[in-house]
This record gives C-alpha cells, sequence and structure tokens, in this order.
C-alpha cells in the first residue's frame, strides 16, 4: 500500500460535503485532512481524480482551494486500556482534553490522544518467549479499573507465528513494545480498528440468557436475551432517555457503551453529569468504572453524528472479544438516520420515502447486525446487546425508521404518551410492545420461579381483556358490566399500579429482582383467581375490593426488599386467608 501523503485541492464546498480533486491514487473510505486548519474527513466517493468528502467537523469559513490531504488508511479507533471511563466525541476525540485545551468551545480541526499515551498500566504476560502467537491468543491483561479486567488479545489480523520477547511483569505506557514476534513485528497494549469493518469471532450462538435490568415490564413481559437487539420508539417526552438510563444502571451486562447520537445538549449534559456520580449497584463503586460514553450532540457536525455509531459499537465489539457482555445504548437512532438523510441530499442521492436514502435498511441492518451472543475467537462466550431509541416524528410508528427498525430487531418497547402524562413510568405500553425472546429464555426463567411463563399469559390476557372492556366502559360506565368483568378491570388496575408502575426515586422500587418480580405478579394473579371464586360463589365485588389486603400488595413493590422474599410468600398465605373467611375454598397457592 502506498503510505505517501497526496496532497489534492478543494472544488466545492457544500456543508459537510466537499469535492476535492488531486487525489487518484486514493482508495474509498480513506482518511483525509481537509483545509488549512487540517479538520478530519472521510472520502465517501470516488470519480477518477475527483473525491467526495464527508468533514466531521465544523468547516465555517472553509475556501475552495485549500490542501486536502489523504492518509491511506480507514477511520479507525484506538482500543487499547483507558477507554473504560472515558468521554470521547463521534470520531473518538476525548472531549475532556479538547476542553482543557481551547475551553468550551471547540477549534477547528484540534486534536487529541484517545488513550492517554503517558498514563503507565500495570502489564502481567501471559505467554512466555518461544510461545505461539497469533489471532485470539492472550498475550497479557491489565486491571483497566477495580471492576474490568482488561484483557490483551492479538486480533485476527496477527499472523501466527513465535514470540521472541515478552516483556515482564511491570508497569508500561501503551506505546511500549510488550510482545514481538519472531518475524520482528512488536505489539503493544493498544490497536487500531477500522469502525465500518465489524470485529470478527468464532461464530455466533443461540441466546439463552437475558440481559436482566430490574425493570418489571421488561424482564417479565416483553424480556431481551443478551445479544438482543431492541427498539425504544416513543415521541418527545415520552421517557426514552430515561428507560435507558434505568437499564444502563441497574441491567446485569459487564460493560456499558453509551452513545448519545444527536441529541439534545440539556439530555447529553445530565448523562455526563449524572452517570459519574451513580454507585454501580453490584460494585458500590462509581458506574463509570464500566462506562464508555460517546458524545454527540444535535448541534455538533452532522457528518460525525453518522460515524458516531460506529465508533461505539466497535468499542462494544472490543470488549465482547474478551469475553464480556456489552450493552449499546444508542439514543437515538432517528436522529443517525437524518444525519443520512442530510448527507445523502448534499450529495444529490435520489431519495426514497420521507427523503431518507434508498440505502437506509441496509445501514440499520449492517448497525443491528453486529449484535449478538457469539464464542469469540478464545472459545469464549461474550456478547454485544444494542438497545436503541427511535424518535419518530409526532410519536407516528409507520414513518420509515421505525418500520424499518422493526425488520432487524426481535424486542420492541412502545413508549405511550397517555402513560407518559399520566406519569406512568416506564411508560411502555403493553399494547403496542412485543418480545420474540420469551420462548428462548424459558428454561432460564425457569430454573428462578418455573411459573414465570404462566404468570406472564394470564397477565397479559387480563390487560388484553381490559383494553377492550374500557372501550365499553367509556359508553356505559362501569356500573353497567357484571361483577365478573368489573374485576377484570380491578385486576389489571392492581398490575398497573402494584407491577408495571416503577419509580425511579423510590430506593426499593428503583430495581426489582427477578425473584421478587414473578412473586408480585403472584400475588396479584392469586387475589384474582379467589376473587373470582368467591364472585362466583355469591359475595358482591364491592366486598372483595374492600380486602385490606389488596392494598398491601398494591404497596408491595415498594415495602418488600428485593432479599426479603420469603417475607412476600407469607403475603400469599395472608390472601388465603383473607378470602377464607369471605367463605372461599383454598386448596394450596394458587399458582404455586
Amino acid at each position: 500500500m502506498n503510505t505517501s501523503i497526496r496532497t489534492g485541492v478543494i472544488t466545492r464546498i457544500s456543508g459537510p460535503v466537499v469535492l476535492a480533486r488531486g487525489l487518484e491514487d486514493a482508495g474509498l473510505y480513506d482518511v483525509v485532512k481537509v483545509g488549512e486548519s487540517g479538520l478530519i474527513g472521510e472520502i465517501i466517493k470516488l470519480y477518477g481524480d475527483e473525491a467526495t468528502i464527508q468533514i466531521y467537523e465544523d468547516n465555517t469559513l472553509m475556501h475552495v482551494g485549500e490542501p486536502v490531504e489523504c492518509m491511506h488508511r480507514p477511520l479507525s479507533v484506538a482500543l487499547g486500556p483507558g477507554l473504560i471511563g472515558s468521554i470521547y466525541d463521534g470520531i473518538q476525540r476525548p472531549l475532556p482534553v479538547l476542553k482543557g485545551l481551547s475551553g468550551a468551545f471547540l477549534k477547528p480541526g484540534l486534536a487529541g490522544e484517545p488513550l492517554d499515551a503517558k498514563k503507565k498500566w500495570h502489564f502481567v504476560p501471559l505467554l512466555h518467549e518461544g510461545d505461539s502467537i497469533g489471532q485470539g491468543i492472550a498475550y497479557g491483561r491489565i486491571q483497566e479499573t477495580s471492576s474490568i479486567e482488561h484483557r490483551l488479545i492479538f486480533d485476527a489480523r496477527v499472523p501466527a507465528g513465535i514470540a521472541a520477547y515478552v516483556a515482564q511483569e511491570g508497569d508500561y505506557t501503551i506505546g511500549e513494545t510488550l510482545v514481538r514476534s519472531a518475524e520482528g513485528a512488536s505489539y503493544t497494549s493498544v490497536s487500531n480498528w477500522p469502525v465500518r469493518e465489524a470485529r470478527p469471532y468464532g461464530e455466533k450462538r443461540m441466546t439463552r440468557e437475558p440481559l436482566v435490568t430490574g425493570l418489571r415490564v421488561i424482564d417479565v413481559l416483553f424480556p431481551i436475551a443478551k445479544g438482543g437487539c431492541a427498539a425504544v420508539p416513543g415521541g418527545f417526552g415520552t421517557g426514552k432517555t430515561m428507560t435507558q438510563h434505568a437499564i444502563a444502571k441497574w441491567c446485569d451486562a459487564d460493560i456499558i457503551v453509551y452513545i448519545g447520537c444527536g441529541e439534545r445538549g440539556n439530555e447529553m449534559t445530565e448523562v455526563l453529569t449524572e452517570f459519574p456520580g451513580l454507585v454501580d449497584p453490584r460494585t458500590g463503586r462509581s458506574l463509570m468504572e464500566r462506562t464508555v460514553l460517546i458524545a454527540n450532540t444535535s448541534n455538533m457536525p452532522v457528518a460525525a453524528r453518522e460515524v458516531s455509531i460506529y465508533t461505539g459499537i466497535t468499542i462494544a465489539e472490543y470488549y465482547r472479544d474478551m469475553g464480556y457482555h456489552v450493552a449499546v445504548m444508542a439514543d437515538s437512532t432517528s436522529r443517525w438516520a437524518e444525519a443520512l438523510r442530510e448527507l445523502s441530499g448534499r450529495l444529490e442521492e435520489m431519495p426514497a420515502e420521507e427523503g431518507f436514502p434508498a440505502y437506509l435498511p441496509t445501514r440499520l441492518a449492517e448497525f443491528y447486525e453486529r449484535g449478538g451472543m457469539v464464542q469469540t475467537l478464545r472459545q469464549e462466550r461474550g456478547s454485544v446487546t444494542i438497545i436503541g431509541a427511535v424518535s419518530p416524528p409526532g410519536g407516528d410508528f409507520s414513518e420509515p425508521v421505525t418500520q424499518h427498525t422493526r425488520r432487524f430487531i426481535r424486542c420492541f418497547w412502545a413508549l405511550d404518551r397517555d402513560l407518559a402524562n399520566e406519569r406512568h413510568y416506564p411508560a411502555i405500553s403493553w399494547n403496542d410492545s412485543y418480545s420474540e425472546y420469551t420462548d428462548d429464555l424459558i428454561a432460564y426463567w425457569d430454573a428462578i420461579d418455573p411459573s414465570w411463563d404462566t404468570l406472564r399469559i394470564k397477565a397479559m390476557d387480563i390487560l388484553k381483556k381490559e383494553r377492550r372492556l374500557s372501550d365499553i366502559v367509556r359508553l356505559i360506565g362501569p356500573d353497567a358490566l357484571p361483577d365478573e368483568q368489573r374485576l377484570i378491570l380491578l385486576t389489571a388496575d392492581m398490575i398497573r399500579n402494584g407491577f408495571l408502575q416503577q419509580s425511579s426515586f423510590d430506593r426499593v422500587d428503583m430495581y426489582c429482582a427477578p425473584q421478587k418480580q414473578t412473586l408480585l405478579l403472584q400475588c396479584i394473579l392469586t387475589f384474582h383467581e379467589l376473587a373470582e371464586t368467591a364472585i362466583k360463589n355469591g359475595a358482591p365485588l364491592p366486598k372483595v375490593s374492600a380486602l385490606p389486603i389488596r392494598e398491601k400488595i398494591v404497596r408491595l413493590k415498594s415495602s418488600l426488599e428485593n432479599d426479603k422474599i420469603e417475607e412476600g410468600r407469607m403475603v400469599i398465605e395472608e390472601i388465603q386467608v383473607a378470602f377464607e373467611q369471605l367463605g372461599v375454598t383454598v386448596q394450596g397457592a394458587v399458582l404455586a
């Protein structure tokens, strides 16, 4: 490959899209430095010696005739110790470092090292001189944070060979040689990988383990598997970002990669200020010790918004290859699609529906397909779970981004504006949401509570009946319904308030352990089945609904600690005693 730097000249400027001539030896997706300030860009089209370039920085005041230098390499990210806890922009420039160099407003062409080249890391070798090297072989480990051990692994580009030199245990910077092959190739603790190229793995595996989020409406009704893909669509103010925040804090993924793609500055400010102060419930330390943040707000260059998604997913794949389970929060893919639309318009491409480019479905598929549970090159299990927020204009789920996204995911958490206005959190609609992972996860839940699938089906059946009855209630009122149908409305209200709704400010209710989730639903459905029997035996519904145990069941979500499940099981006995006093014969625990 020609490594010399070829200089061209700008001939046309259209916002972040620039045309340049004199780059006949350049390659598609090569990185270029554009203009006198050396702005970072990427070649996205070639025609003879003319290149079309998208610039990832603000190019205001750029002139025709300024130089363009081709670097003859694709846009890549630096992968190594120091990623965890970092805050980057869309092209992996460290924002805290840039702020120190230029203040709050970034100067054009400003650059900073994505990884601290001066910091020393304690390296523990896993090879000896004479050992084999090659793809998938671990050559050392570094304790990156108290929570994360950074495993140094040769990637797929490293040829098989023999280690002629291996550094001894000690402290090294990321630029110092740790391994040298017999052929003379040197390897440090940092490597680079093209962001648009998926990192290879052994093979994809079926996933049978859920990503436990602590949100009952997700874990029980619409679960997602580790390595799965989910979308969180919703209009403005319905709680997409807050739902992703809660999942990022409480889910049982090893590492979180949060991508703020085109979101409002105030929302990203909340993320950047709150995440460092959040306590990881698993370790008791800062959540940032297992988090990477990528901030690309709506007022930042649109081209960088487009590439930020790839930067985040490449970092996630890097830690997946170490055997970790990584959760990627993309907020939001709609803003990313809007960036594609703007760039496509400037390229004068033929638009498809609503002005989006015809290749929008392809790009969405490429992104979501990079998730999954895999067997790594080291023969370990690792996963990337992708949860993408979608912001359909006006909450219209029929718009192109939402519709195309549904083709490539198996979990759909639709946010409802009416629920959000009622302060029902999370505002995930049980009528419009679905998950195709439930059958895959039954074996996992059977080990926790064999009644999980039965409880879930019964709860969904009651909620569906309540939806049909609510139309009748609007016309004739609830008093015209028989007691059996009014009981459906009563139980659905208990499910909504005592199970589906959670308070992120309640110390007990902000996270719900899996065992407690099924217990709460079992209490509600036990009440429902015994109430059905009581009504059939002649007991009036007002007498049933007036039982004090009903209010206790609804409040159980906040009164029962996650580690005191046995106390909750006693509530089932209290329910049975309460109905026995109404003359209902109870034979064992219902739904046990």
